[in-house]
């Protein structure tokens, strides 16, 4: 599948990805010490709702759309706060006219001893994203391969982060590409936490990914799985889900307040549905 964002910035997979990684750097903060956030397919940063890319597939509204406008239960409403803060952030005058990717939501979160690395491999978009942080001494950007990142960037010298990895899926491989990505950066850095977007569309490779990771000889992993409707007939983008190599301890808990609401908002049939799977198994009490 090709999953260029301008497309579909704002649809119920960039709600469940980005309400996680709020969570994952909003634990982070519990400690004084800096940290740092790598996002390896960065792209540019902000997205426009009325764009024509946006508008041609209208995603936003069946994902950030109902959420803004749904009333959230007592117990999610505190965890999805930040996350929420950070769309209303691009969006000073009210309303719904832009979305914020990954590299400005964790931007947003930062304290003024956190850095960003920003990481966009197409030039076009990788300019844009520097124009977005032009200026700004705590994020920086670079034009490569997020690949080749997962090897050169960790560790990070604050020794405490979290390493995002949101392929375009433009190009076969991708799921292989995020295997063997994630043992080469672990083994470089095993103390990291390290958040894996993936497509839920060919459950076959699906399947095989995730038998992958749990071969893979690393441990804590958390798989998040969100569906929005049963499985398809034709291909079609029915679920994504991230995994989540050291999850904080209090992870698992909070997702499992936040995705039952979040089924109840963005289900598009009766066949939606979440799971919090532990890849490996002996890694759940770690």
């Amino acid at each position: 599948m090709n999953y260029r964002h301008a497309y579909h910035a704002g649809n119920f997979a960039d709600v469940v990805k980005h309400i996680a990684l709020a969570r994952l750097v909003e634990y982070l903060k519990r400690k004084d010490k800096a940290f740092r956030v790598i996002d390896t397919h960065a792209g540019i940063g902000l997205y426009d709702l009325s764009s024509t890319e946006a508008q041609k597939t209208g995603e936003w509204r069946d994902g950030i759309g109902r959420l803004l406008e749904a009333t959230l239960s007592p117990a999610a409403a505190p965890l999805l706060a930040p996350y929420i803060d950070a769309v209303k952030s691009v969006n000073p005058d009210g309303g719904l006219v832009r979305y914020p990717g990954s590299p400005k939501i964790a931007r947003h979160l930062l304290r003024k001893q956190d850095r960003l690395l920003a990481i966009e491999l197409h030039p076009r978009d990788a300019a844009r994203l520097k124009e977005r942080f032009a200026g700004d001494v705590q994020a920086r950007v670079l034009e490569l391969d997020g690949w080749l990142a997962l090897g050169a960037h960790v560790p990070p010298k604050e020794k405490r982060g979290l390493v995002l990895v949101d392929p375009p899926f433009e190009e076969g491989g991708e799921f292989t590409r995020l295997v063997e990505g994630l043992v080469k950066s672990h083994r470089r850095w095993p103390g990291g936490i390290y958040a894996l977007w993936y497509p839920i569309k060919d459950r076959a490779a699906v399947n095989r990914f995730r038998r992958s990771l749990a071969e893979s000889g690393v441990p804590a992993i958390l798989d998040v799985a969100f569906n929005v409707r049963a499985p398809s007939h034709e291909p079609r983008l029915d679920g994504a889900g991230l995994v989540v190599v050291n999850p904080p301890y209090i992870f698992e808990q909070e997702m499992r307040l936040v995705l039952p609401m979040l089924k109840s908002v963005l289900a598009d049939d009766p066949g939606a549905g979440w799971t919090l799977d532990w890849l490996s198994p002996e890694a759940a009490t770690a």
